[in-house]
C-alpha cells in the first residue's frame, strides 16, 4: 500500500536560530546606550525638580525670617546652635517633610526622598572617613561661603557664644550667580575633578566646590552636576572648580564672585 503523503517539518534550522540570535543581540546593543542615556536624563530632570523644590522653600523661609537664610551646616550635627538652623532642619517643614534630625541612625532619607539626588550612589564604607549608611549622608550641599557674613547674635542663655552667622538674601550682589545649594559628591576617589580624594565626602550638609559633584552623564558634555542659584534657577554644569585653583584649595578666594555674596 501507498504511504500518504507527509509534509516537511517547517521547524528552524541551527543556522537560522543563530542568525536571530545574532540579530536581536545586536538590536539590544544598539537600544542599551539610548535606555541609558533616556534613564540619566530622567534622574537629571527629577534631581533638578528636587533642586527647585528647595529654592521655594528657601525663599519662603526668607520671607518669613526677615529676609535671612537659615545656616549652611552645622558640622557635628548634633544639638548645637548651628544645628538648629541648619538649612535641612529648617527648610523641610515649608515642604510637608520631617527635619533631617528627627531621623533615626540607619533610618536617614534616602534617594527617594526630597533630601537626595535620585542618582545619588556611594562608594565602598573603605573610602569614608565616616560611616554614611549609619549616620546618614547628604548629596545636596549649600554653599558654605554663605555663612561667611560678619552679621551674627548671642544665643540667649548659652554662655555668651557667638550664633553661626547668617546671610541677608537682599545683600547678595548677584543672585544669577552666586552657588545657594549644589549637587555634592559622593564617592570620595572622584574629588577635585577626579585629581584628589575627599574622605568627607557627603559628610556635611554645607560645603565648598570641591565636593561638587560629576556623576551626571549629559549627551557628549561628559559629567557634572546641578547647581541652584541664588535667585532660584538650576543649572547643569560640567564642573564649578577653576583650572587655576591650586589642588589643595579648601575655600575659594574671597573676590571670587561665584561663591561668595558680596566680594570685596
Amino acid at each position: 500500500m501507498r504511504q500518504p503523503h507527509r509534509r516537511p517539518c517547517s521547524a528552524f534550522t541551527l543556522i537560522e536560530l543563530l542568525v536571530v540570535i545574532g540579530i536581536i543581540g545586536v538590536l539590544a546593543g544598539m537600544l542599551l546606550p539610548s535606555l541609558r542615556q533616556a534613564r540619566a536624563a530622567a534622574l537629571l530632570a527629577s534631581c533638578q525638580s528636587r533642586l527647585r523644590q528647595w529654592g521655594v522653600a528657601f525663599d519662603m523661609y526668607a520671607l518669613q525670617n526677615d529676609d535671612f537664610y537659615p545656616h549652611t551646616d552645622g558640622l557635628d550635627r548634633e544639638n548645637g546652635p548651628a544645628d538648629c538652623y541648619g538649612w535641612v532642619d529648617v527648610l523641610p517643614p515649608l515642604m510637608d517633610a520631617k527635619p533631617w534630625r528627627e531621623h533615626a541612625r540607619w533610618h536617614h532619607p534616602g534617594t527617594d526622598t526630597i533630601f537626595q539626588c535620585p542618582a545619588a550612589a556611594l562608594g565602598p564604607e573603605s573610602v569614608y572617613d565616616y560611616k554614611p549608611r549609619r549616620n546618614g549622608y547628604f548629596s545636596y550641599a549649600m554653599n558654605s561661603c554663605l555663612e561667611l557674613d560678619g552679621d551674627c547674635w548671642r544665643a540667649p542663655g548659652d554662655g555668651g557664644k557667638p550664633m553661626p552667622s547668617f546671610l541677608r538674601r537682599s545683600k547678595v550682589a548677584n543672585p544669577s550667580r552666586v552657588v545657594l545649594l549644589f549637587d555634592q559628591l559622593l564617592d570620595p576617589r572622584r574629588a577635585y575633578d577626579g585629581k584628589r580624594e575627599y574622605r568627607s565626602a557627603g559628610k556635611h550638609c554645607g560645603s565648598y566646590p570641591k565636593a561638587f559633584s560629576a556623576r551626571h552623564a549629559r549627551s557628549r558634555s561628559g559629567l557634572g552636576g546641578s547647581v541652584l542659584f541664588c535667585d532660584y534657577h538650576v543649572e547643569w554644569r560640567e564642573s564649578v572648580w577653576k583650572s587655576h585653583w591650586p589642588a589643595d584649595l579648601e575655600v575659594p578666594p574671597r573676590d571670587d564672585p561665584d561663591w561668595f555674596p558680596y566680594p570685596p
